[in-house]
């Protein structure tokens, strides 16, 4: 069918859903049962049209997963949101989404959240959701003036769009991605078929579920593989092992910065977790890092490359016995790879691009994105810079708009973190391109050292000269304890530059 309905076309006896500590434990039939009865209300308490946008304003839980999935098997559009937002970034997000219903965690309207005031702003209806464990039932409290409706069953389509994310909006306004249930699924199916999931897997959720990483890496695939999904409300490092054994989980996704806290927070004495595998996405793994974990953990590290546009994930590394690849992402997990030039000819090294079922229709009201982001032969141009290795393994090399021209000579800062993280003081790193008078560009870059440890500026700058030629040599390196990064914990060149270099205004030229 292609929809998320498949979901619950399978006969898995394993639990769907575990909320820890003494929080529910769901089947799938009972997970089906709560997300019938959430519909119901919802549509008693409001009319809403099928395709119309639903914003969904809440942490990691069980409320989020039903209201998830209910409201996409209505053939509504859920339309998840960062529930740490300002005011004024939901009001930019209900604007472009016309979200006219929200759903938030009880007692935010009480709170005045800035999600409500935005709502508010928009007079839209908000929905406070909440699972009562007494009653082992999921209730809504209704505010703002709303119109019921009749309860009807609606069957979603493939080409339905079930979910609107934004991109981060680096390089400007963030777009709006619409993703169908037929793009979405088709990348549950390829994660499922890459890393073998059945239903005794068991994986500890750590990402966000209103990013594609946590929904569809980490839940959705799960979901639909028959196994289970441990969601603690949040990523706790103190927590992470206990909750990892106590559940029997098999594996994980997350990003580098997670893997290398959770390497700081070993799992307690004695109690050695039985991965499978692990997964890394959404920021490049340093090989030395892969290394450790793989050390420590026992277990295969596999690296992966995802993005929004593509309903998430696009290329991985494999499961043993076929090689994976420290400092590549893999090839092609059912979709097609292809390195180009920006006239769309075929390169030995240019921009990754890429074909498959699994990539969106386009932008949200956005024909000049759509038109500069796919080529006439409809590849999705996903603005990284890459190339292949002879068994069809993708090496990134930088994201097109953040490579570094010091004078002419184009400097992936991708190239200069790998070398710094190489060094056995440095824990995180990251290089970026500062406006200079001679060259234009110059290369700079910040660090963390790893606990105890200590190195000078100068001692890092010839170790890089071992490595790196002259001209790729950070000028600067700045010390720092705490590195800016994403919810989702991505780090962005552009933020660590604004926040660690200050030019002198008079004279910085770009």
């Amino acid at each position: 069918m292609a929809t998320l309905a498949d979901i619950f076309s399978n006969k898995s006896t394993s639990p769907a859903i575990i909320i820890p500590d003494n929080g529910p434990e769901l089947s799938y039939n009972q997970l089906f049962e709560q997300i019938k009865s959430f519909q119901q209300q919802i549509i008693e308490n409001c009319d809403i049209n099928p395709q119309e946008a639903i914003a969904i304003v809440l942490p990691n839980s069980l409320e989020f997963t039903i209201a998830f999935l209910a409201f996409t098997l209505l053939r509504n559009i859920a339309a998840p949101l960062n529930p740490n937002y300002a005011e004024n970034e939901f009001k930019f997000y209900l604007d472009d989404s016309k979200s006219k219903v929200m759903i938030v965690p009880k007692g935010w309207v009480k709170q005045n959240k800035p999600a409500v005031q935005a709502a508010r702003a928009f007079n839209a209806v908000i929905f406070e959701i909440s699972w009562n464990n007494l009653s082992q039932q999921i209730n809504l409290d209704i505010y703002g003036n709303a119109k019921g409706g009749k309860f009807e069953n609606r069957d979603p389509h493939p080409s339905d769009v079930a979910l609107l994310l934004h991109t981060s909006g680096t390089t400007g306004r963030p777009k709006g991605v619409p993703l169908t249930h037929r793009n979405i699924t088709t990348t549950m199916n390829n994660i499922i078929r890459t890393y073998k999931l059945v239903p005794s897997d068991r994986t500890m959720l750590v990402m966000p579920l209103f990013h594609v990483h946590g929904l569809i890496g980490g839940m959705l695939s799960t979901l639909l593989s028959g196994g289970t999904v441990v969601i603690p409300p949040r990523f706790s490092a103190t927590d992470f092992w206990k909750h990892f054994l106590q559940y029997g989980c098999t594996w994980y996704t997350a990003v580098p910065t997670i893997h290398q806290i959770l390497l700081r927070h070993p799992p307690p004495s004695g109690g050695a977790p039985k991965l499978r595998f692990i997964r890394s996405c959404s920021s490049s793994l340093a090989p030395s890092t892969l290394r450790e974990l793989e050390k420590t953990y026992n277990a295969p590290v596999l690296e992966a490359y995802a993005m929004t546009e593509a309903a998430h994930q696009m290329t991985s590394n494999p499961l043993p016995p076929l090689p994976h690849k420290p400092g590549s992402v893999g090839f092609g997990q059912g979709v097609q790879i292809a390195i180009l030039d920006q006239n769309g000819n075929p390169t030995e090294e240019g921009e990754v691009c890429i074909k498959g079922v699994n990539v969106t229709p386009g932008y949200l009201n956005n024909p000049s994105a759509n038109k500069s982001s796919f080529t006439k032969d409809r590849w999705f141009r996903t603005g990284d810079q890459g190339k292949l290795d002879k068994d069809g393994y993708l090496y990134l090399t930088g994201r097109i708009k953040e490579l570094i021209n010091r004078g002419g000579e184009k400097i992936s800062p991708l190239e200069i973190d790998s070398v710094l993280l190489s060094h056995p003081s440095i824990s995180e790193a990251v290089s970026f391109a500062v406006p200079d008078e001679m060259y234009g560009q110059e290369v700079h870059a910040t660090v963390i050292l790893k606990k105890g440890q200590q190195i000078t500026e100068k001692e890092l700058q010839d170790y890089c000269g071992k490595n790196l030629v002259k001209f790729k040599i950070p000028k600067k390196i700045y010390f720092t304890d705490v590195m800016p990064k994403t919810a989702t914990g991505k780090i962005q060149r552009k933020n660590i530059s604004e926040k660690f270099f200050k030019p002198d205004k008079a004279k910085a030229k770009l």
